[in-house]
């Protein structure tokens, strides 16, 4: 089993949700860790939580992945923190609920370019410093719907399947040179996700969903992403009965899970 400790390790969307959850677990494991997202004072919040024996091992580095120019910069600036990234988990995003008719082609690109654009190119820059070092992990928090869609998602679900594509492509291309993937899938997850999700307008959302408030911790699913990192997973469902049955179903049964996902409530 992979040990994370002295990895350095740079969570995007490290802010709060899952990003923040994963920032408290991996503390334990003494690896090193760079926290991005947008707001500067929110990633010192979540530093400032963490136990002040780890402070030295945590970096804050401020992004938008919705600024792709400076995501260059960035990169650099993140294997500056510590001298090298071993881990990067792509984990910023922002989510829809919202029907497709009723979302603006503006929404759709903004989706996309945080969600799918936002994590390649961090990917992009950093894999040439990954490849001289002869390792490198790329874990990339999707979601249930990068594999299954359900309505209110046209948008979101389209940025995750995306990230499927790509990063299957890029793990085969990259085997030999020991480059590691693992594509994350959380279904629901009791986090503000729903509150910062888009509607079609562009405007925020605003209310917890009822599938998050009764979703899994972003504790919990921070210890099961870890866990696959450490086994160097390619692929791992993390959520609730219902979302895994809905993958499954939705594999091996595609016109059943076509009629199921009508019926579904999904906020």
């Amino acid at each position: 089993m992979k040990s994370l400790k002295d990895k350095v390790i740079w969570i995007t969307g490290a802010s709060s949700g899952i990003g923040e959850a994963l920032v408290y677990e991996l503390q334990h494991h003494g690896a090193r860790l760079i926290l991005s997202a947008r707001r500067q004072e929110l990633l010192e919040q979540v530093k400032g939580n963490c136990l002040i024996e780890h402070h030295n091992n945590i970096s804050v580095l401020n992004l938008d992945l919705a600024n792709p120019s400076s995501l260059k910069k960035k990169t650099e600036d993140a294997i500056n923190q510590f001298g090298r990234v071993d881990i990067l988990i792509n984990n910023g995003g922002i989510s829809q609920r919202d029907s497709a008719m009723n979302t603006t082609i503006e929404v759709d690109r903004r989706i996309m370019e945080v969600n799918y654009f936002g994590s390649i190119s961090l990917s992009k820059h950093l894999m040439p410093h990954m490849l001289q070092n002869t390792s490198g992990h790329h874990v990339i928090i999707s979601s249930a719907v990068g594999i299954i869609s359900t309505p209110l998602r046209s948008a979101y679900s389209a940025s995750k399947h995306a990230l499927h594509g790509f990063y299957d492509a890029f793990r085969a291309e990259h085997h030999k040179d020991n480059i590691k993937v693992t594509m994350v899938c959380p279904g629901y997850i009791k986090t503000n996700i729903s509150y910062n999700a888009l509607l079609g307008d562009g405007s925020f959302q605003n209310k917890m969903d009822e599938g998050q408030a009764n979703g899994i911790s972003a504790g919990t699913c921070a210890q099961r992403i870890i866990k696959a990192i450490r086994k160097e997973k390619e692929e791992v469902y993390i959520g609730g009965a219902k979302e895994v049955f809905g993958i499954y179903t939705k594999r091996l049964f595609p016109s059943l899970f076509s009629k199921l996902i009508t019926k579904m409530k999904v906020t």
